[in-house]
């Protein structure tokens, strides 16, 4: 099976999220993807407020909303030990499905640093990334950069609907009091 793995904090899972699921499920392909939820991004503020568990509680309450989706959330890092860098959590994932081919779901954001992330050349090697759209990035010039170290880098840019909402996003709106409920994957 194809899987494609989209990890991330999803603090809150919303409707940007749910858009990028439906696209995985109904267009590139993949017979499966696994929503991982992370402890912390390691670029990103430790201080989110929701607990890994919490988060992970969330996310498989709202994904049985949506069978369609062909989505299912994992604990897989919530249960590793720190540090939880991706490539583990892919090699985990591979151990325990030697059958199956992993691909990592990123951001354009995630694209444009992807250099910094521990043992890069593997994950773009042996899983490869599949890429969708972020405002203000490029993932053309991105990917040709990489592909200028390593031309066997597996680097798919997704035809995928730009998301122009974010959790930090949310988390300010229900900071101040705002109803956000029409933006939640609920």
């Amino acid at each position: 099976m194809e899987i494609a793995v989209y990890s991330g904090s999803f603090n809150p899972l919303h409707i940007g999220h749910k858009a990028i699921l439906e696209y995985l499920s109904e267009k590139a392909g993949f017979d499966m993807t696994y929503l991982v939820v992370t402890p912390h991004n390691p670029f990103k503020d430790a201080g989110l407020g929701n607990s890994g568990a919490r988060r992970y509680e969330a996310a498989v309450k709202a994904l049985s909303h949506y069978p369609a989706l062909k989505a299912r959330a994992l604990d897989i890092e919530l249960k590793m030990e720190a540090p939880q860098y991706t490539i583990r959590t892919l090699d985990a994932l591979k151990k325990a499905e030697p059958g199956n081919n992993f691909t990592l779901v990123i951001g354009a954001d995630n694209l444009a640093a992807f250099d910094r992330w521990k043992d890069y050349g593997r994950i773009l090697r042996e899983y490869g990334v599949a890429v969708f759209p972020r405002k203000g990035y490029h993932r053309g010039h991105d990917r040709a950069r990489l592909l200028k170290q390593d031309p066997s880098f597996r680097i798919r840019l997704l035809d995928a609907p730009l998301v122009n909402i974010s959790s930090s996003e949310i988390r300010a709106a229900m900071a101040s009091g705002a109803d956000v409920s029409r933006y939640l994957m609920l």
